[in-house]
């Protein structure tokens, strides 16, 4: 049974449909990339996926190990994220969502920030950090959500050459070697077509559901982005 699947969803936000027709399966350890133009209703559709809309349409149904609770969620940045008065470890504990942290939930915690190189700043502000710091900290934050799937809407836009290929490689680390699942936004097509195992391209609809290679081979790469064959 898939991790994940779309059933010809439909998605509307202000009352004003955006997506329609969505359909696709997402397996355990896959790295799906979703392209498309600006307002194409990319961010729409992880929203939904995070639980976070309804669809006006179809269903979105999780695998039987997952649940929305389950779904670890990294929102585009914003100036108001990294005004957030509060420590990078106070924001990456809140990602496991209890009201009162457990030894367990803190020992969650202490691992993501290792793995994420967030130890030596955990007692920093949020206010005090670089872009690509508060973007690793949201990663841990979702992170601390669940292991199993992530969500991730353009992480690194604003960021620099630099701050987006580490970011780019952290994230391609963690589904590469701890086998997690992640669905992700992006502008970046070479990295993207290196690094996903699958492609979704949309407008307003399905353009194309496949493995990377299928979508390079399909000539679509090239029509849409100039890259590939």
């Amino acid at each position: 049974m898939p991790l994940l699947s779309c059933k010809n969803v439909s998605l509307a936000y202000d009352g004003a449909t955006v997506a329609t027709d969505i359909t696709f399966d997402v397996n355990a350890g896959d790295y799906l990339c979703i392209l498309g133009r600006n307002g194409s209703g990319k961010s729409t559709l992880i929203k939904a996926l995070a639980g976070l809309i309804k669809p006006a349409d179809g269903q979105i149904i999780y695998g039987e190990d997952l649940t929305a609770k389950q779904v670890g969620y990294l929102p585009q940045a914003t100036v108001i994220q990294k005004n957030f008065p509060a420590s990078v470890r106070e924001v990456v504990l809140s990602g496991t969502r209890s009201l009162f942290y457990s030894k367990k939930d803190k020992q969650k915690a202490d691992e993501v920030l290792q793995m994420l190189g967030l130890t030596d700043i955990e007692k920093h502000s949020c206010s005090e950090l670089s872009g690509g710091q508060l973007q690793r900290v949201l990663l841990a934050r979702a992170l601390c959500a669940s292991t199993k799937l992530l969500l991730l809407d353009e992480p690194t836009a604003g960021l620099d050459k630099l701050v987006t290929e580490e970011l780019y490689g952290i994230v391609n680390k963690l589904n590469r070697e701890q086998g997690i699942t992640v669905i992700i936004i992006s502008h970046d097509i070479d990295t993207s077509l290196t690094d996903a195992t699958h492609i979704l391209h949309m407008d307003h609809r399905v353009l194309f559901y496949g493995t990377s290679d299928e979508y390079i081979n399909s000539g679509k790469a090239k029509r849409f982005w100039g890259v590939g064959e």
